[in-house]
Order: C-alpha cells, then sequence, then structure tokens
C-alpha cells in the first residue's frame, strides 16, 4: 500500500509540474497491470480525470474515445506503441504523448516521452488535495453507443464508493481476503468491483493482464485467493477445461460477477467447491443495480415486492417490436407484473447519490437515456435498455438486451458500429449487423448481412482488413452475403 501511495504520488506530482490541473483530462490506453491503477489513482490525486480507454480499440473508435474526452495527454503502454503509431497524424498535435513499459522498444512514436523514468524523478510527497467532493468527476469509461461510436459515461467519486461497497457489505467479503481479478481495468467490473476492494477495503487483488483458462486455478492456488471474478463466459470456459489437481487445491470461497447461466450454476459451484456465488446486475452508468445476495439460482438480484418504495426501480412494459414503452391511460408506464418481461428501470432521483444519474459526457446521449412519466406524473428515470423478469417473490432474472447493442465475449458491441465499419470497407455497401443466440453460449454472436448482387467481395482482403479495423469481439461471426438487403419504411 505504501508503494502505491508513493507512486501515484508521483504520478500526481509530475503532471502538476507539467501544467496539469484539476478538470483536465488525461487518456489512459494500456493493459492491466499494477501501475495503469497507480497511474489513475495519481492523477485523481491533482483533480485530473483519466479516460480509462479500451485497449481493443484501434483507429478511428480509438482517435474518436481520445477525442471525445478532450484529453490534453495520452498515457499509453509500450503495447499500444502500433495502434497510437496508426492514429498520430489525426491527433491534434497539442495533445502530450507518454508511453510506460521496457525500455528498448522497436520503435518510438515521434514526440513521446518515456514517462517511468519521468515519474522516478518525481518528488514521493502527498500532493495538494484538489477542490473536489463526493460529487465530482473521478474518471470515464466508455460503454457502447446506439449511434454508433463508444460514448464516455462518467463515473463520480461516490459512484466508485457506492459501486464498490455495495458488493463488499452485500456480499460479505472479509478485508483479509484476496480477490483474482483478471477482468480488464477499463471496465466496471475490473476497476470498481475489483480494485475497488483494495483501495477501499483494504483487500489484496490479484490483477492478471489477461484471462487464461489453463492457468486460472494455478493462480488462485499460488496466490491464496479466497474470492475470483467472473463474466459469464468465463465459467463455461473453466468448465470446458480438462480436470486439473489445482481446482481442487485452491482456497477460493466466493466467485462474484454477472451473467452466469442458471443451466451451468451448479454444476460450476460443485467442480470448482465455490460455497458460493455472488451474482449482481449493473452497468457503469445505470441507478438500479441489484445484488443475489443469498444464491437464488439464475437471479441477478433482489428488489423487495413489499416495500418497492425504498429502492424505487421495477419493470415496465415495453411494445416487442419498437421497444417503445408502453403507456396507460394516465400516461404513466405500466409495471409488469411477477412473470412479465419488461425494461429495468430507475428512478432518478437528484437528491440522493445513489439514485442520480451521471450521465455520459455527450448531453444528447444522456438524454436518450432517460424517460419521463414512469412511475408517477412528472418523475424521471433511468433506461437500462436490458429486458428482465421479476419472480412472486422479488428475485430479478436477466432475459435480453434490447436497442442497437448487443454482448458478446464479455463486451457490448454497437452494431451501427460495426455496420459502419464494414460499409467502409466494402466501398459502401449496404451492410446489416444483428447478434444471434448460439446454444450453450453467453450472449450474441455478431452476424453480418451483406449486400453482394455480382459475388465480388474478397474475402481475404476483406479479412485482413476487419482486424485493423475492429477488435475481436466486435468481428461478425457469421457472414450472409444476400443479392440485396431488404429495408423497412
Amino acid at each position: 500500500f505504501r508503494q502505491l501511495d508513493e507512486y501515484s504520488n508521483q504520478v500526481a506530482n509530475f503532471f502538476y509540474g507539467q501544467g496539469f490541473r484539476s478538470g483536465d483530462v488525461v487518456a489512459l490506453f494500456m493493459e492491466s497491470r499494477n501501475q495503469y491503477v497507480g497511474l489513475w489513482l495519481g492523477l485523481a490525486k491533482i483533480g485530473v480525470e483519466t479516460a480509462l480507454v479500451n485497449s481493443h480499440l484501434r483507429l478511428e473508435a480509438l482517435l474518436h474515445c481520445i477525442t471525445i474526452s478532450s484529453s490534453k495527454a495520452v498515457v499509453f503502454g509500450v503495447e499500444m506503441m502500433e495502434a497510437m503509431q496508426e492514429i498520430q497524424p489525426s491527433l491534434d498535435k497539442s495533445i502530450h504523448l507518454f508511453w510506460s513499459g521496457e525500455e528498448n522498444p522497436k520503435s518510438v512514436l515521434p514526440g513521446a516521452k518515456h514517462l517511468d523514468p519521468l515519474l522516478q524523478m518525481a518528488q514521493r510527497l502527498q500532493p495538494v488535495p484538489p477542490a473536489k467532493g463526493f460529487l465530482d468527476k473521478l474518471f470515464y469509461i466508455y460503454t457502447s453507443g446506439t449511434t454508433g461510436l463508444p460514448k464516455a459515461a462518467i463515473v463520480v467519486n461516490c459512484r466508485y464508493f457506492r459501486m464498490s461497497s455495495l458488493v463488499f457489505y452485500g456480499f460479505r467479503m472479509r478485508a483479509n481476503d484476496v480477490m483474482y481479478d483478471c477482468l480488464p481495468l477499463y471496465h466496471a467490473a475490473g476497476n470498481i468491483v475489483g480494485i475497488g476492494q483494495c483501495l477501499l477495503q483494504g483487500m489484496t487483488v490479484v490483477i492478471r493482464k489477461k484471462f487464461s483458462a489453463s492457468h486460472f486455478w494455478e493462480d488462485c492456488v499460488k496466490y491464496n485467493c479466497t474470492i475470483v471474478q467472473y463474466i459469464g463466459e468465463i465459467c463455461r470456459y473453466l468448465l470446458n477445461q480438462p480436470y486439473q489437481d489445482a481446482e481442487r487445491q485452491h482456497q477460493v470461497r466466493m466467485a462474484v460477477g454477472n451473467g452466469l447461466r442458471a443451466s451451468i450454476w451448479r454444476e460450476f459451484m460443485a467442480r470448482f467447491g465455490i460455497a458460493q456465488v455472488a451474482e449482481f446486475y449493473g452497468a457503469t452508468e445505470c441507478n438500479c443495480s441489484l445484488g443475489n445476495f443469498d444464491g437464488n439460482v439464475g437471479s441477478c438480484g433482489f428488489n423487495s415486492r413489499i416495500l418497492p418504495g425504498v429502492y424505487p426501480i421495477g419493470l415496465v412494459k415495453v411494445d416487442e417490436d419498437t421497444m417503445e414503452l408502453i403507456r396507460g391511460p394516465d400516461g404513466v408506464c405500466i409495471t409488469c407484473k411477477p412473470g412479465e418481461p419488461g425494461q429495468l428501470v430507475g428512478r432518478i432521483v437528484r437528491s440522493n447519490p445513489l439514485q442520480h444519474f451521471d450521465g455520459y459526457l455527450n448531453q444528447s446521449a444522456t438524454n436518450k437515456k432517460i424517460a419521463r412519466d414512469v412511475f408517477t406524473k412528472g418523475d424521471t428515470a433511468y433506461l437500462t435498455g436490458d429486458v428482465l423478469v421479476m419472480d412472486k417473490y422479488g428475485y430479478m432474472y436477466f432475459r435480453d438486451r434490447t436497442g442497437d447493442t448487443f454482448r458478446w465475449k464479455g463486451e457490448n458491441v454497437s452494431t451501427t458500429e460495426v455496420e459502419g465499419t464494414l460499409s467502409r470497407i466494402l466501398n459502401l455497401t449496404d451492410v446489416v449487423v444483428y447478434g444471434v443466440e448460439v446454444p450453450g453460449i453467453e450472449g450474441r454472436a455478431g452476424m453480418a448481412a451483406i449486400a453482394d448482387p455480382e459475388n465480388s467481395c474478397d474475402l481475404e482482403d476483406f479479412s485482413s482488413k476487419l482486424k485493423k479495423a475492429l477488435p475481436l469481439y466486435a468481428r461478425p461471426v457469421f457472414l450472409r452475403f444476400l443479392h440485396e438487403v431488404s429495408k423497412t419504411s
């Protein structure tokens, strides 16, 4: 803890000396490692807000994330050198560039400075705290945008505290637990649910650069982990691995995460000897997080039907074709009965940090996620875009994701972004992208319907360009070549 504190102080003092001040933004673009935490924490110590950029992004999406956050600098890992070289000609010349990692990389971005030796020379003393409060911005996490490119969700200080503390106290974690965090630190699950336990509760957190099914249990044994983080896919990947001794030699008592399918829930617990599955529902920006605190198989959380006003969230009816909210004669949304699928919404209460919706940097994107006259006339509510079902006891079960996104390999994919990319690669041909269910697999795989009446698509060239333009999780798994793409009115 002292090392992290001193390292983050060096980060704070160096950037302050470079002229960065409270309210400025710095983009952080690197794979998960200990320094990642120290960098955004150090910047926060002087009030600088960090834009946590997805390390899989390239070209237009990467440039977009740096630009919309108005970043004055980019700190990137040496492993991202090639990606930064691709966009440097389009970057604003006033943006400072710093790279971190090995001393002698094969190539260095012109004008970029090696940050590591500069930090070593900086003071380790605690910087002067910024004039920022609990409701002020901490950093930005990018989510898939329905209009195409990622949008920056605002994470304020109290949201970080709330999300992390809900998991810690709700699932009865302990300060002496050791958590295994193999999730990306540019997402809330890895950075807030995971790293937050270290920063706020004093827990030891083991950071792995990337998830590895074959090394998962070996790592847990090596580091004496008692809690592991997951997304649904991870549990299935582990179950598909051949038996190894380490899977029964560990001390893990709890798995915390979201997306574990009911069909493999009990098998996962039984095979690996996990006493507690701590499933929760939440999104970076949402005000209606849920927790399954008593291990009800398949449920992503619970909300009291006896005292619903204590936590003002609910499921409301939507049109299955248009996903528009269905309203009654009084103009208010119709609440779902037990067993009826509906969109999860959360009432926005500006005076309550737990029910407030902080939104995105783009005000238009923020407005699209807010509905009015939902529970009562005059109120406002946050629209999750997710369809859930509640049983008669109040347990919630995830059903589907609405809108122009689908989830694949633990990431939200924007159909609009993928359509635009494919269309450009194919010389502006008509493309429609959507997610399709694959039996036994979590989420939806990408399907692209492509207009190619002359069968002229060069698949080899298309595949090569696709790999450069989109991260692996966003590339379509299936392709359909059609004479023409059907259009609605």
